[in-house]
């Protein structure tokens, strides 16, 4: 492997932990009813992913700062393995499911933290020289999205044809993850004594601190809109398909399949295009993305409302663009915010705020007993307008006395 191109070496982790930490999302309506669950409950799996993905997040990248990338992304690894081979055990015992997906949450706050940040690291001139402008954010976010989507499709694909459901794609994903620890193993070490970026002088603890946060930038306009990332996800993959459970009768494992598979295939698609288009708006790309998020949970609040499943995945279409476009420029955003040693943080507290997003289709349903799904998702649609009027204006990079003074 050593002819390979160093960033491709640091892919599969962030690659099959995302694929470890989603592709049980098309399973969500299989497991209401083998675990007999009631709406919430089905929708808290989710939620419990974002308990163990916020730690992921913020931890991991502080100690990725010290210990370097490479031993904290294997862990990652590990814990996605652990998690998914609980859910393979225990497919009737509510615990044993929110725990696996703790740790699989766990494993992906890792990845989106230490693994997005090695990779942008491999993607610098040192050592790519051919990479492109606005690679370090484009080739994670795409890596990301992809083995979100690759994830839930085949696991999908599995549950709906293959035998045995609730083992089969279990098996696959955890094989996946063992066999990635080889390219991660071999991928070069960019923070450490040993490589060429030196680790901070303080500990991991006193690494927690991220000042930029403070940045008024990134309080206003970025964490306002991060949320929406995974909240358009959520909706359209998570929360639709058991909408539509009763028009998709013995079809909507597939029919989520299909809904997962559109959002994150068109999320990974767009990216690259809200990049260029961002640039050109002079930054502006992030309320163009939130727009998309707006008139995407109208669409699904029309979809809930007649019950029709092409309407559900026309909203699925319009989220994932919302999606993919709202993650790009809030990554584009937060990259020119971050000075280099905040940069692993930073980028952790941003996944960790788009991870709350996966807390709206809980809300949603357990909210369920006193407004139906439309008018619940109107509401929302009105939050996202909010943000969006929000996130107008240019970013100001972290400059001067501002910031020394928090360092």
């Amino acid at each position: 492997m050593r002819n390979i191109t160093p960033w491709l070496l640091a892919v599969p982790s962030l690659f099959f932990m995302a694929w470890g930490g989603n592709h049980f999302t098309p399973l969500l309506p299989l497991y209401d009813e083998v675990a007999d669950l009631i709406p919430w409950q089905t929708n808290m799996l989710l939620g419990t992913y974002v308990f163990g993905l916020i730690p992921g997040l913020l931890v991991a990248a502080a100690l990725s700062d010290v210990y370097g990338r490479k031993p904290i992304t294997l862990a990652g690894l590990i814990s996605s393995g652990i998690g998914n081979l609980l859910i393979l055990l225990g497919p009737f015992s509510l615990s044993m499911l929110y725990t696996g997906r703790f740790f699989a949450g766990l494993a992906v706050g890792i990845g989106m933290s230490v693994g997005t940040s090695w990779i942008k690291e491999l993607s610098s001139p040192d050592w790519d020289p051919k990479a492109t402008v606005g690679a370090g954010a484009r080739r994670p976010s795409l890596t990301m999205t992809l083995g979100f989507g690759m994830g839930a499709a085949v696991t999908g694909v599995l549950a709906q044809w293959a035998p045995h459901p609730t083992l089969i794609p279990f098996i696959v994903t955890i094989t996946l993850l063992v066999l990635t620890i080889i390219p991660t193993a071999l991928a070069p070490e960019t923070v450490g004594p040993n490589a060429r970026q030196l680790p901070p002088q303080t500990s991991w603890v006193g690494q927690l601190r991220t000042p930029s946060a403070a940045h008024p930038d990134f309080l206003i306009k970025v964490a306002t809109a991060a949320p929406w990332v995974f909240g358009a996800g959520g909706i359209a993959y998570g929360l639709m398909p058991q909408i539509m459970a009763d028009a998709t009768g013995d079809f909507t494992t597939i029919y989520a399949t299909t809904l997962a598979v559109l959002t994150l295939g068109i999320g990974a698609f767009v990216q690259p295009f809200a990049q260029k288009l961002d640039r050109k708006l002079d930054g502006r790309g992030l309320p163009l993305g939130l727009a998309l998020v707006v008139i995407g949970i109208c669409t699904a609040s029309m979809a809930a409302l007649h019950a029709g499943p092409i309407t559900g995945i026309i909203a699925a279409i319009v989220l994932g663009l919302a999606y993919g476009t709202v993650l790009v420029t809030g990554l584009t955003r937060v990259q020119k915010i971050a000075p280099p040693r905040d940069l692993a943080g930073l980028t952790g507290i941003f996944y960790a705020l788009t991870y709350v997003g996966f807390l709206f289709p809980t809300v949603i349903a357990a909210l369920l007993p006193v407004m139906p799904y439309s008018t619940t998702l109107l509401i929302f649609a009105g939050l996202a307008l909010i943000s969006m009027i929000i996130a107008f204006g240019r970013i100001r990079r972290v400059r001067g006395p501002w910031y020394k003074g928090r360092s």
